[in-house]
Protein backbone atom coordinates (compact mmCIF):
# COMPACT_ATOMS: atom_id res chain seq x y z
CA UNK A 1 0.00 0.00 0.00
CA UNK A 2 1.40 3.11 -0.99
CA UNK A 3 0.99 6.23 0.71
CA UNK A 4 2.26 10.12 0.89
CA UNK A 5 4.00 11.02 4.05
CA UNK A 6 4.73 14.62 5.46
CA UNK A 7 8.38 15.19 5.79
CA UNK A 8 9.64 18.37 6.35
CA UNK A 9 8.69 21.99 4.92
CA UNK A 10 10.39 23.24 1.48
CA UNK A 11 12.21 26.23 3.65
CA UNK A 12 13.82 23.65 5.55
CA UNK A 13 16.02 22.21 3.13
CA UNK A 14 17.87 25.66 1.35
CA UNK A 15 18.92 25.59 -2.33
CA UNK A 16 22.11 23.36 -2.58
CA UNK A 17 22.26 21.43 0.90
CA UNK A 18 20.63 18.23 2.27
CA UNK A 19 19.23 17.76 5.45
CA UNK A 20 17.86 14.42 7.50
CA UNK A 21 14.73 14.36 9.21
CA UNK A 22 12.56 11.34 10.87
CA UNK A 23 9.50 10.68 9.12
CA UNK A 24 6.51 8.43 10.69
CA UNK A 25 6.39 4.76 9.97
CA UNK A 26 9.90 4.47 9.13
CA UNK A 27 13.09 2.84 10.78
CA UNK A 28 15.59 5.04 9.19
CA UNK A 29 15.91 8.76 8.69
CA UNK A 30 14.77 10.32 5.04
CA UNK A 31 17.34 12.58 3.61
CA UNK A 32 16.18 15.55 1.63
CA UNK A 33 18.21 17.72 -0.72
CA UNK A 34 17.78 20.50 -2.94
CA UNK A 35 19.63 20.06 -5.88
CA UNK A 36 19.11 22.06 -9.19
CA UNK A 37 15.74 23.57 -8.43
CA UNK A 38 13.88 20.62 -7.21
CA UNK A 39 13.40 18.06 -3.66
CA UNK A 40 14.77 14.99 -4.04
CA UNK A 41 14.56 12.25 -1.18
CA UNK A 42 16.03 9.26 0.02
CA UNK A 43 17.51 6.74 2.49
CA UNK A 44 19.89 8.63 4.65
CA UNK A 45 21.55 5.32 4.83
CA UNK A 46 24.82 3.95 2.68
CA UNK A 47 23.98 0.88 1.48
CA UNK A 48 27.52 0.27 1.29
CA UNK A 49 28.56 -0.01 4.91
CA UNK A 50 24.83 0.82 6.56
CA UNK A 51 26.54 4.14 7.85
CA UNK A 52 24.90 7.67 7.81
CA UNK A 53 25.01 9.89 4.38
CA UNK A 54 24.28 12.87 6.48
CA UNK A 55 27.19 15.11 6.93
CA UNK A 56 28.74 14.07 3.25
CA UNK A 57 29.76 16.38 1.08
CA UNK A 58 27.10 17.43 -1.91
CA UNK A 59 28.42 18.81 -5.01
CA UNK A 60 25.49 19.85 -7.44
CA UNK A 61 23.29 16.09 -7.02
CA UNK A 62 26.61 13.78 -5.64
CA UNK A 63 26.76 13.15 -2.29
CA UNK A 64 29.84 11.70 -1.14
CA UNK A 65 29.13 9.33 1.75
CA UNK A 66 31.47 10.49 4.78
CA UNK A 67 32.37 6.58 5.83
CA UNK A 68 34.01 5.62 2.80
CA UNK A 69 34.13 8.72 -0.09
CA UNK A 70 31.61 6.32 -2.11
CA UNK A 71 29.62 9.01 -4.13
CA UNK A 72 26.24 8.73 -5.23
CA UNK A 73 24.09 10.31 -7.89
CA UNK A 74 20.81 11.58 -5.36
CA UNK A 75 19.16 11.70 -8.56
CA UNK A 76 19.21 8.09 -9.75
CA UNK A 77 20.31 6.49 -6.85
CA UNK A 78 23.63 5.41 -8.75
CA UNK A 79 26.65 4.93 -6.85
CA UNK A 80 29.77 6.03 -8.90
CA UNK A 81 32.44 3.18 -7.16
CA UNK A 82 30.15 0.37 -7.66
CA UNK A 83 27.41 -0.24 -10.27
CA UNK A 84 25.48 -2.88 -7.75
CA UNK A 85 24.56 -0.37 -5.20
CA UNK A 86 21.88 1.96 -5.72
CA UNK A 87 20.72 4.29 -3.11
CA UNK A 88 16.83 3.84 -1.82
CA UNK A 89 15.36 6.75 -3.28
CA UNK A 90 11.39 8.37 -3.46
CA UNK A 91 9.31 9.82 -5.66
CA UNK A 92 8.92 13.72 -3.67
CA UNK A 93 5.83 15.87 -3.75
CA UNK A 94 5.63 19.85 -2.82
CA UNK A 95 1.88 20.73 -1.62
CA UNK A 96 1.39 24.02 0.12
CA UNK A 97 4.90 24.60 1.24
CA UNK A 98 5.47 21.25 2.47
CA UNK A 99 7.53 17.99 1.24
CA UNK A 100 5.71 14.70 0.93
CA UNK A 101 7.46 11.82 0.03
CA UNK A 102 5.55 8.67 -0.88
CA UNK A 103 6.61 5.30 0.60
CA UNK A 104 5.32 1.42 -0.32
CA UNK A 105 4.37 0.14 3.71
CA UNK A 106 5.14 -3.20 2.38
CA UNK A 107 8.30 -2.42 1.12
CA UNK A 108 9.10 0.38 2.79
CA UNK A 109 8.83 0.65 6.27
CA UNK A 110 11.66 -1.52 7.78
Amino acid sequence: MAMWLRVCEAGDVPAGEVRGFRVALLSFPIMVAHVGGQFLASSSICPHEDVSLLGGDLHGQVLTCPGHGYEFDLESGRCAHDAGLRLRRFPVQEAGGAIYVEIDLHRDAR
